[in-house]
Order: C-alpha cells, then sequence, then structure tokens
C-alpha cells in the first residue's frame, strides 16, 4: 500500500485522538479480494486454507490474509491470538 498524505493525517488525527480519549490505535486490515473470496465460500482467514475448502490450492493472498488478521488479534490483545495459543500450550504441556 503507497502511503498517501490523507493516510498519514487521518494517522496522526487518530494518534492525537487516542492519547486524549484512552483509547488504543493498531493497523487494520487491508482491502484484499482474498477476503471477498472467502466471504462469497461462508469461510473466514481461520478456516483450513486447503484445496479441498478453497476448491483450489492456497495462495500466498490466502496465506497473507490470515497473518493479518493474525497480527491484528495480537495488537487487540484480546487474549485469543498467536502469542495467547503459544503460552496456553506451554502452559498445557506443563501440567
Amino acid at each position: 500500500m503507497t502511503p498517501t498524505r490523507n493516510k498519514r493525517l487521518v494517522g496522526a488525527g487518530l494518534d492525537e485522538l487516542s492519547r486524549r480519549l484512552g483509547f488504543r490505535c493498531v493497523e487494520g486490515l487491508a482491502e484484499r479480494v482474498v477476503f471477498r473470496e472467502f466471504f462469497l465460500r461462508g469461510l473466514t482467514a481461520f478456516d483450513d486454507l486447503d484445496e479441498a475448502t478453497l476448491g483450489k490450492r492456497p495462495t500466498m493472498s490466502h496465506m497473507t490474509a490470515r497473518l493479518e488478521v493474525e497480527v491484528l488479534l495480537d495488537a487487540m490483545n484480546l487474549g485469543c491470538g498467536r502469542e495467547s495459543d503459544r503460552l496456553a500450550d506451554q502452559k498445557r504441556d506443563a501440567a
């Protein structure tokens, strides 16, 4: 994605609002054709991305979309991202 003047101004405005109002800003999802493909098939980026599910071999776009959603969830710190899964696995293995 190309940085634009408008995007920089909106980002600066959101950063200022986040300081004033006490919320966090994180990178969101890009507009990707693959998300529309998932939607039309009733899928999400977390479904099995294999030939049986997609009806074709998964592409780098499919994997990038999944990674983008994982990064967003991790940044939101909701306790359901990859880091939380890793910690849960460590706790389970230690028990």
